[in-house]
């Protein structure tokens, strides 16, 4: 009979899966279909019944049946998912399988015996640590080669002893194929925890967006809808008097907030739409818009400022002209800006209003939203009543942006 010694690195692994706590199907690992490695261990089975002798039922031929019916079943179990194998037997049926090979080398007159050992070597490195995996392997080569090297069976006239210690050699491509296969679920566990990073940073930053939103659209209607509701209430009021000057001189309050409100939603689209205003122009041009000529005052060195930056001191000094014209109508107001060595300044005054307040009480968003504005860039907001100076008795707003 002439043996073929055959061994791949394919062939000495088990069912991929990676080293998981008893009861957790492990992810299967890409590239590795669980069928192929079916197709050795089945190879080894037909081909160890086919020749394999001598095998009966009495006798000497009972017991190489019984080894070669052991020898399958340990090459069998190699393919049981490492979850479903309990940690005591984890290296248990390795060992009574090592221990069989090695008997059935010697057992039997003939057939290819030996190629268990080698499948139980390979196998013992793909599914053990190394120090044991390495231990259990050198046992199986000296189990094998002993069998052969002192004639402990008929199998030692066919084999020579150096078969029997190249038996455990497998263990290394096993234990190749191990650190192949964890490097893989390594990185795929790497790939899938970026992934999860990347969405949870993608949702916090439509939730960011979102916020900025909700921001603007306050901006933009709170405070409008609120007068243009007020003046027409007090028009319908006002109807039931017969005092047709005063509906008028409301009707056309109303219509002027509306003008305003178009103005602030063509200022917010604006805002949205573009990454970068120019800071000066608009802060001028919204002036203009809100009645205020030439009241912008520059100190410091003018230069560019980040996006962020220019979009919340225009929203900041937009909500500060509109609280003015609400709470302090008729009364005048300035702004500052000022840039510094490492920050920017925007100050918003107002004085004291010199016509009739008719506005009612404010949501208080307002504030918030210029807080929250701020605090997103790392700086600081300040509003109160000014208590000196020519504007005594009026409203300051100062918002200091890092930029």
């Amino acid at each position: 009979m002439r043996y073929v010694l055959a061994m791949s690195a394919t062939e000495s692994a088990s069912p991929p899966g990676r080293p998981a706590a008893q009861g957790a199907a492990p992810p299967p690992v890409p590239g590795r279909d669980p069928r192929v490695q079916w197709v050795p261990t089945l190879a080894v089975i037909v081909i160890g019944i086919l020749t394999v002798r001598p095998m009966g039922f009495s006798g000497w031929s009972l017991a190489v049946a019984v080894l070669y019916t052991i020898n399958s079943a340990a090459l069998l179990a190699r393919h049981l998912p490492e979850h479903r194998v309990p940690r005591h037997l984890a290296l248990l049926w390795p060992t009574l399988g090592v221990v069989a090979a090695a008997a059935l080398i010697g057992a039997g007159r003939s057939g290819p015996g030996y190629l268990f050992a080698f499948f139980l070597a390979g196998h013992i490195g793909y599914r053990l640590e190394t120090r044991p995996a390495l231990v259990l392997a050198g046992i199986c080569s000296l189990l094998c080669g002993g069998v052969l090297y002192f004639g402990l069976g008929p199998g030692h006239d066919v084999l020579p002893w150096a078969v029997g210690l190249a038996t455990g050699a497998p263990v290394l491509i096993g234990i190749v194929n191990r650190s192949r296969r964890r490097a893989v679920v390594a990185a795929i566990a790497a790939a899938e925890s970026a992934e999860r990073a990347a969405r949870a940073e993608a949702r916090t930053a439509v939730l960011t967006e979102r916020s900025r939103i909700a921001r603007d659209v306050h901006d933009v209607l709170a405070h409008s809808l609120a007068g243009i509701n007020m003046q027409l209430e007090l028009a319908d009021a006002l109807i039931d008097t017969g005092d047709l000057e005063k509906v008028r001189e409301a009707n056309d309050k109303a219509h002027g907030l509306v003008r305003e409100s178009l103005k602030q939603a063509q200022w917010t689209v604006q805002a949205l739409r573009e990454d970068a205003l120019p800071l000066l122009e608009s802060l001028a041009a919204m002036l203009e818009s809100s009645g205020h000529h030439d009241v912008l005052t520059v100190t410091g060195t003018v230069r560019d400022v980040p996006p962020p930056v220019t979009q919340n001191l225009l929203r900041i000094a937009q909500e500060a002209l509109t609280n003015a014209t609400r709470h302090a109508p008729g009364g005048d107001a300035a702004a500052e800006l000022e840039f510094a060595g490492s920050s920017v300044t925007l100050r918003i005054r107002n004085r004291p209003a010199t016509r009739a307040v008719m506005a009612g009480a404010g949501s208080g968003m307002g504030l918030i939203g210029m807080r929250e504005r701020v605090a997103l860039l790392g700086g600081t907001v300040t509003a109160g009543p000014v208590t000196e100076g020519p504007d005594q008795g009026g409203w300051k707003v100062e918002a200091v942006i890092p930029g």
